[in-house]
């Protein structure tokens, strides 16, 4: 099964200025902000053509997306796979042994259910499943 990447998310340290330069160089229309407590960030989805980017800021230092600044700096921060079903991807990578970040889906944007892979099952690359908050 072939899966769709839902979008890239992209750690910054501030959102608008951020927002302005994806605008400025690429085109990039703000499609959605939101506050993400649970997650510890602020969050801004872009519409690049029929992509999607995802700036996240952390809310603080200590949660990950701040831990994830003060060692790397800004960049890459994920990359997020749409599936049907995040509960059942996530049984099923379990049977595999592959470690997982998250074991239970969690809430994310636009009501959307997401959980996190570790890097270490992906070549170094944090992945997300991501689907539907009302399955």
């Amino acid at each position: 099964m072939a899966l769709n990447v839902h979008h890239i998310g992209i750690a910054v340290e501030d959102l608008d200025a951020a927002v302005l330069v994806y605008a400025d160089l690429f085109g990039a229309t703000l499609e959605h902000r939101e506050r993400l407590d649970e997650q510890g960030v602020e969050a801004a989805s872009l519409r690049v053509g029929e992509s999607r980017i995802e700036l996240v800021r952390p809310l603080t230092a200590d949660s990950p997306v701040g831990r994830f600044l003060a060692k790397r700096g800004p960049g890459m921060h994920h990359v997020a796979f749409e599936v049907p079903d995040v509960a059942a991807e996530l049984e099923r990578l379990k049977a595999h042994d592959v470690v997982l970040v998250d074991e239970t889906p969690r809430g994310g944007m636009f009501g959307l259910q997401g959980a996190f892979l570790h890097p270490g099952a992906t070549g170094g690359v944090l992945a997300e499943f991501v689907a539907d908050g009302s399955k």
